[in-house]
């Protein structure tokens, strides 16, 4: 079994950190994943974010039924993650603390009733609230799920982080093809729909509750010692600012291409609305395939070389994007995706290894920054494609994965001892 790897320190001094007893670390570690737990975590990470990727797939009905300009649609992203962005440390924070099992499923419950109210919204300021309940709900729900996701992984973490990444990529990407076929046939009233996928996810969510509290009921708070060979502060500290950077340069890439790439097909190809959705699709399609790779693989060759290939190894096809055809590019897309979201799981299983102390709060960090810089991205990206073109937004954009370099400050990460 394996022993408990060093922990960071905080101001030089130990920290307690809740830790589960030796008994239920045996068996959860004899036992292997909990592939159910892990399969209902997974399903409704695709739920929420199927919900969530809908915001962005109902912009072309939202912008003619408004007049929106494409600053405003940027603000419309910038509302729906910003919220989730400012509060998904503090629940990281909160539940490092005091783990709430039934969370999760009240978190929920605000992104039913952000759907709800999107779908009667008459007012642009009402769209702004609709979209800011439904990144509550994201901000409840991803540090505390990607916890759970950990604790049910038996030991193969990056497996359990891709599984958890692949529920979410998936439900991304079906965002469009739903939009397409419901929402712009049937209007903005059929948005409320989809409030049904929210209630779905209260009940999954409510029993993988009740599976997570006598789970957390065996724990008890141990001090940590450091591994000899862990990175000291100042290296994790460095380390993190580095894996934050590297987040950047891929979600704002990903987030220009799922904000505007619809309107980008149909300035530049032609390409009708119900077309450039499912354009989109295939690309969001490839993000959740390669969200599922990556994690498997940095468990078995590293996961600071699986970072280097996803984010350097994408510099290529997107410099090509901006200046190929609509067949190279929906194939330029499916590879971008693909590599650049192999990364994901690998990033955030890296930062909860660098503080292994603050599962809650890294994740919600970074599934923070992950919104927030998409959200800020997309409002900026608007503004400049108001000013320039959509076009000229690409070709800029094309340069985001050069970020990957920083990749070489990454320390080397010791071997868990056994």
């Amino acid at each position: 079994m394996n022993k408990p790897v060093v922990s960071e320190e905080v101001l030089g001094e130990p920290v307690l950190v809740p830790e589960l007893s030796p008994a239920l670390a045996a068996k959860a570690a004899a036992a292997g994943p909990a592939y159910v737990v892990l399969a209902g975590i997974s399903f409704s990470h695709f739920l929420n974010d199927t919900m969530q990727s809908l915001i962005a797939s109902v912009y072309p009905i939202l912008k003619d039924n408004y007049a929106l300009d494409f600053a405003q649609i940027g603000m419309i992203t910038l509302a729906f993650q910003f919220t989730a962005s400012l509060l998904q440390p503090v629940v990281g924070h909160f539940t490092d603390k005091k783990a709430q099992p039934f969370s999760l499923s009240i978190g929920m419950g605000f992104t039913f009733v952000g759907l709800l109210m999107l779908s009667v919204a008459h007012a642009y300021g009402m769209i702004l609230i609709a979209a800011a309940l439904v990144g509550l709900g994201s901000a409840v729900f991803h540090p505390e799920a990607s916890r759970i996701a950990r604790l049910a992984s038996g030991g193969r973490y990056g497996f359990a982080q891709s599984l958890f990444q692949l529920g979410g990529s998936f439900g991304t990407s079906m965002g469009p093809l739903l939009a397409a076929a419901i929402v712009v046939p049937f209007g903005q009233p059929s948005i409320a729909w989809f409030s049904s996928i929210a209630f779905l996810a209260i009940v999954i969510l409510w029993r993988i509750g009740a599976w997570y509290k006598p789970q957390i009921a065996g724990k008890k708070a141990a001090v940590i010692e450091r591994h000899p060979d862990h990175p000291d502060q100042r290296r994790v500290m460095i380390a993190l600012a580095v894996l934050v950077a590297l987040l950047f340069s891929k979600q704002l890439y990903v987030s220009s291409l799922s904000s505007y790439y619809i309107f980008y097909l149909i300035d530049r190809f032609g390409v009708s609305t119900q077309g450039a959705q499912l354009y989109l699709f295939i690309f969001l399609a490839a993000n959740a395939a390669g969200a599922f790779i990556g994690g498997p693989l940095g468990d078995r060759f590293g996961r600071k070389y699986v970072i280097w290939f996803s984010i350097l190894g994408a510099l290529p096809f997107t410099l090509a994007l901006p200046y190929a055809g609509l067949f190279a590019s929906a194939v330029l897309t499916v590879v971008i995706g693909l590599i650049i979201s192999s990364a994901t799981s690998a990033i955030i299983v890296f930062a909860q290894e660098l503080m292994p102390h603050r599962f809650g709060m890294i994740s919600g960090v970074f599934f923070g920054v992950a919104f927030g810089i998409g959200g800020l991205g997309a409002a900026v990206l608007g503004k400049l494609a108001d000013q320039t073109s959509i076009a000229f937004v690409y070709q800029l954009c094309a340069f985001l994965p050069a970020i990957g370099l920083l990749a070489v400050f990454l320390p080397k990460m010791p071997k868990p001892i056994r």
